[in-house]
């Protein structure tokens, strides 16, 4: 019997994964990895460098018949009229464009962005980027012809480059940059102009199952790919009512609905998902390195950080971590700093620390959950993915902290994995993507609710938020 392969590809903000699998049931055949540089704003051919390195480890993709590029979304990738990059992309993490931001809303009001395209623009949205490249880059701003986010600049060179009527994106991506409407299913181009100062090209918006383009030489089909958490939500295998909270670079919290979101607070991003529904979204810039700060902190692994904090009381008895490590895009606060409340001698150990830290971090998820329940999205279970779910610590106290169990489904690479689903989906034509049984094999974890720590970390939080 003649095995079908496809590809899933994960061009993530740290590295490039691609995994193999058999299109029938996703079983993995083979895998490569290869890393990113560091910074928040990155030469994007330094991407596509290393997708070339982890498909050679991965032992290439001539024998793949569909391939998918699932990426981080924002990104903002200017092109001159040649095609050529006109700067370094701008990551979703820089958050330069935080007064760009703060001035669009202004410009146009909570309520006029919420109903336009679902989201208010923050500091890692493509069109907050654009407007601080036309302030502070003027001429590069002039030189841009079309805009792209990274992974459908991938997928454009992947297909061979050959203008830019060949540019194409996907609904999920589409739906992160801010001028695009997720209930309209169409480009805001005002809103572009707006940012930019001028009309660009911009991807076409390509359907679930449609085939954006070839990969030249193997004819292979490419994918519409996806930004990186709708493809996880493919990984998987969301289904309604279920919420994922992924613990990575960043913070998320997302579910699969099958109508819109529209959050005039911003705190919910209304975002569209990579199978033709929506995909609502809280994100925070801190979520797993703030578990690696704390280690570091306090000299030792993860493993021991996770036994210190499971070491100490729920609430740490009153010890409170706000981690603002790298500033907090929820609430949109880039300037603001990690702050410990609560600190006496009683506190001071390495157990209370550590407790605080996965507390708190797992407190401002919490928040971002709440946040979608209030606007009416069923969260019938949660599931816990990411590299902080790997953590013991994460795993028994999140289930206190956000009020109900969580599954955990086996480690995996839930990016490339859904990028992989979806190219599976381009193989088989179905009315839905192939069944995979993501989380077969989940861990159920469960834990009385703890609200005294949720009330604790809220007083805690309101004084870092007062003091900006």
């Amino acid at each position: 019997m003649t095995r079908h392969l496809v590809a899933g590809i994960d061009s993530s903000t740290q590295s490039c994964k691609i995994v193999v699998r058999d299109a029938a049931d996703g079983s993995l055949v083979r895998e490569g990895k290869a890393p990113h540089p560091d910074g928040t704003e990155v030469d994007p051919h330094a991407w596509l460098r290393a997708l070339r390195a982890a498909a050679a480890g991965a032992g290439g993709l001539a024998d793949v018949e569909a391939v998918s590029v699932a990426g981080q979304q924002h990104g903002m990738v200017c092109l001159d009229e040649d095609g050529e990059v006109v700067r370094p992309a701008l990551l979703w993490n820089d958050n330069r464009s935080a007064d760009a931001a703060r001035s669009l809303v202004a410009e146009l009001g909570e309520e006029a962005w919420a109903e336009a395209v679902g989201s208010l623009p923050v500091a890692s949205f493509t069109v907050s980027k654009l407007r601080w490249l036309a302030e502070h880059e003027p001429k590069e701003a002039a030189r841009t012809a079309a805009v792209a986010l990274p992974h459908d600049w991938l997928t454009w060179q992947l297909a061979g480059a050959d203008g830019f009527e060949a540019l194409t994106t996907d609904r999920s991506d589409a739906s992160g940059t801010g001028y695009w409407s997720p209930a309209e299913g169409g480009y805001r181009r005002d809103l572009l102009t707006r940012a930019l100062g001028h009309d660009a090209a911009l991807p076409r918006v390509v359907g679930p199952r449609e085939t954006a383009a070839r990969l030249p030489g193997t004819g292979a089909a490419l994918a519409p790919g996806a930004g990186d958490n709708a493809a996880a939500a493919l990984g998987v295998g969301a289904r309604t009512g279920d919420v994922v909270v992924s613990i990575g670079t960043s913070g998320t919290v997302f579910a699969v609905t099958g109508r819109p979101t529209a959050d005039p607070s911003g705190t919910v991003a209304g975002f569209a998902d990579a199978a033709g529904g929506f995909l609502p979204l809280v994100c925070t810039l801190n979520a797993a390195r703030v578990l690696e700060a704390t280690a570091r902190l306090l000299g030792v692994g993860l493993e021991e950080l996770s036994e210190l904090a499971l070491s100490a009381p729920a609430g740490a008895d009153g010890l409170v971590v706000v981690p603002y490590l790298e500033g907090e895009r929820t609430p949109a606060r880039p300037d603001a700093t990690g702050a410990v409340h609560g600190l006496t001698l009683a506190t001071s150990g390495p157990a209370h620390l550590a407790r605080a830290a996965v507390e708190g971090l797992l407190c401002g998820l919490a928040d971002g959950l709440d946040a979608m329940v209030a606007l009416g999205v069923e969260c019938r279970r949660v599931v816990l993915v990411g590299g902080g779910a790997r953590s013991e610590a994460v795993r028994r106290i999140a289930p206190g902290v956000l009020g109900r169990p969580v599954v955990v489904p086996p480690p995996g690479e839930y990016v490339a994995d859904g990028a992989a689903r979806q190219a599976a989906w381009i193989l088989d034509g179905g009315e839905t993507p192939p069944d995979w049984s993501a989380t077969t094999g989940a861990t159920r974890y469960e834990a009385d609710p703890t609200p005294h720590v949720r009330d604790r970390y809220a007083e805690a939080r309101e004084l870092v938020l007062s003091a900006l």
